[in-house]
């Protein structure tokens, strides 16, 4: 049965169409993602359903005790409220249900035949596991820790930046659980680590979601279909973002006359989803099938994880010792054992590096790690504090969120031909009229007249970029340049960068910007040192992700063997019991079919054809049973064989 069901939706402001007789469903479990260019109508759906804004006509049916909540832009907090209360104060309906929850199993302790008590204990059972609000203090902690938001426990939420209060809005709706959740933009102000912790939140508890993003690795790992806003029309996709371009390239191949340019980037992006994503995918499962062997080995013998540890740490070192192209290539910028400190916090400790011409360096790392104060010191707008910086003679580029560079009182002709005339001379030499360019930004002919200043925030990001490239520079630095684009304009930018003959500069916490544009890394990795990487930043990712649980895995191991043994006075047992010897004997044979299975799971969610049959809901449910058994059955068989190492010894 469908949770929010829309039919017929028509919806338009002034003469320009924004919804028509758009179908929508949404059910249990799904997670939706709505992608399609900005003022197609995205938000506007959001709005329809949560009852902010009205249809035109078309039916809607929403069940009335569905608790259905929406991530704001610029979330509303009450005065003088610290950051873990606004928070808490989300929470207070889960918080009366455990207190409730409590009250009854002690009521239940003396009066145990009560079915009143009994059947309101059940309610509140089931409302508590379906909001995985049996242990809230601990998830209220982890949130903070995992959104950064620690520092400000008890800093008046008002005080704090607007990307920080999102944070806090989205860790109480994430802790909440309603029925259905609304997230628009939701990695916007979120480094790659939080939007991990995101995914895993979302996936693990199971929500039903719909969303708006850009970022498409985010898209590929949450969304169960995707949903494309075109023309006032919604078009469905099953499958994340690699499955949905598959399809509109198949849809594209039907209307290649009238969508040429369309469907070349289609391709394009299609064939660097195909040969970038699928191989890294497959190493990682190596990796992931190379973990399970070590656990399985490694409290009989510790030595295994050092050794895998080792062979990391080889893997990327290879990558950040590849052959560095040392030709004739103009040098941009020379830094030798930089220092920056701010306050108390150094951020960047004795750097060296060399910038080159053509080099396409993305600098990387977690908020607050100091990647803009790079990039100010690179633009000469921070001085560094000791080392040596040299920058060579040449122009830059630059673009960050604050589109410094336009004026609202111009439009987008004056902006474009300020000399008059009505053509534009780019970067590459060629010489274009102003309307074919910006055709190419996605401005229709009637945005010639339009002053900047009425434009939307995400249409003047497009203008700030399509002026960009109408300048003669040698180096582009660019801030966060995929914040609030959509996807058809983020993937016009690739493709300019792509053919930027220059040095390319930018910070991004985009996997797959990054992963695309990127043939080097700055990684900030805290404390100051920044590591130079040759990596695609998703395998840089995985490595330091293994690198850390193999670590955790080192420390556990060495707890144990350091936990005193409690002195056994009664007779020492040399041999496993009747039961224990049965058991091991068979345990290799389930751990190996319990292989076998999460590859035959693993197959079938890499399978479109497959997952759909089966329900992609389902086959992630069973994914994570079978692991949680798989481990259980290896933990088990290395206890046993410790038992019968320890009787051999």
């Amino acid at each position: 049965m469908a949770l929010i069901d829309l039919q017929n939706i028509s919806k338009q402001y002034d003469t320009k169409v924004i919804l028509k007789d758009a179908n929508f469903t949404l059910n249990q479990g799904q997670r939706i993602a709505v992608i399609g260019q900005n003022g197609q109508g995205k938000s506007t759906l959001f709005k329809i359903i949560m009852r902010q804004v009205e249809a035109d006509s078309g039916e809607m049916a929403i069940d009335k005790s569905l608790k259905i909540e929406m991530l704001d832009q610029q979330p509303k907090f009450k005065a003088n409220l610290n950051v873990r209360d606004a928070i808490e104060n989300q929470l207070t309906e889960l918080k009366t249900a455990k207190n409730e929850y409590e009250k009854i199993t002690n009521q239940l302790m003396t009066d145990y035949e009560n079915e009143d008590l009994i059947r309101r204990q059940s309610e509140l059972a089931s409302f508590l596991e379906f909001h995985n609000a049996w242990d809230l203090d601990n998830m209220i902690e982890r949130v903070l820790v995992e959104f950064q938001l620690k520092q400000y426990e008890y800093k008046d939420v008002n005080l704090l930046s607007g990307g920080e209060q999102r944070r806090v809005s989205l860790a109480g709706l994430i802790l909440k659980k309603p029925d259905v959740l609304l997230l628009d933009e939701p990695t916007n102000h979120l480094d790659v680590y939080m939007v991990e912790f995101l995914e895993q939140l979302l996936l693990k508890n199971n929500f039903t979601l719909l969303f708006i993003s850009h970022d498409r690795y985010f898209i590929d790992n949450i969304a169960t279909s995707v949903v494309e806003v075109d023309g006032g029309v919604l078009r469905r996709f099953n499958g994340g973002y690699s499955s949905y371009l598959e399809q509109k390239s198949q849809i594209l191949e039907n209307m290649q006359k009238e969508h040429e340019n369309l469907l070349r980037m289609v391709k394009r992006e299609a064939h660097w989803m195909q040969h970038g994503i699928t191989a890294r995918r497959k190493r990682n499962e190596r990796r992931k099938s190379e973990y399970f062997d070590l656990k399985q080995k490694a409290r009989s013998n510790p030595a295994a994880i050092r050794k895998m540890s080792l062979e990391l740490q080889r893997e990327q070192k290879a990558f950040n010792t590849e052959e560095k192209q040392q030709n004739k290539r103009k040098m941009l910028y020379e830094l030798d054992d930089v220092c920056k400190t701010l306050g108390d916090k150094q951020l960047i400790k004795n750097f060296t590096t060399r910038i080159l011409q053509k080099d396409t360096i993305a600098i990387v790392g977690p908020n607050g790690s100091g990647k803009s104060t790079l990039l100010k010191i690179f633009m000469e707008k921070m001085k560094i504090d000791s080392g040596n910086f040299k920058k060579g003679d040449f122009n830059i580029g630059y673009f960050d969120q604050q589109r410094d560079s336009l004026d609202d009182n111009k439009n987008l002709m004056e902006t474009f031909c300020p000399n008059g005339g009505d053509r534009v001379i780019l970067d590459d030499g060629r010489n274009m009229h102003v309307y074919g360019y910006l055709k190419n930004f996605l401005f229709p002919r009637e945005y010639l007249d339009k002053k900047v200043g009425v434009l939307s925030g995400g249409e003047k990001n497009r203008v700030a970029l399509a002026l960009l490239f109408t300048r003669k520079v040698d180096c582009l630095i660019l801030d966060e340049p995929t914040n609030d684009l959509d996807i058809p304009t983020i993937n016009i930018l690739e493709e300019y960068l792509q053919n930027f003959q220059g040095a390319l500069i930018f910070v991004s916490h985009d996997r797959y910007f990054v992963d695309k544009i990127a043939k080097k890394l700055f990684v900030f990795q805290g404390n100051g040192n920044i590591m130079e990487s040759f990596q695609p930043y998703t395998e840089y990712l995985e490595i330091e992700k293994e690198l850390k649980d193999l670590s955790s895995l080192e420390t556990e191991i060495s707890k144990e063997d350091n936990t005193p043994k409690v002195t056994q006075t009664a007779k020492k047992q040399t041999k496993l019991s009747y039961k224990d010897q049965r058991e091991y004997d068979l345990l290799p044979k389930e751990i190996e079919d319990l292989e076998q299975k999460l590859e035959s799971i693993n197959a079938c969610l890499m399978d479109p054809k497959c997952y759909e049959q089966k329900g992609i809901v389902a086959m992630s449910k069973e994914l994570e049973e079978t692991k949680e058994i798989y481990e259980q059955k290896v933990e088990r068989f290395l206890e046993l064989e410790e038992l019968i190492e320890s009787f051999n010894s």
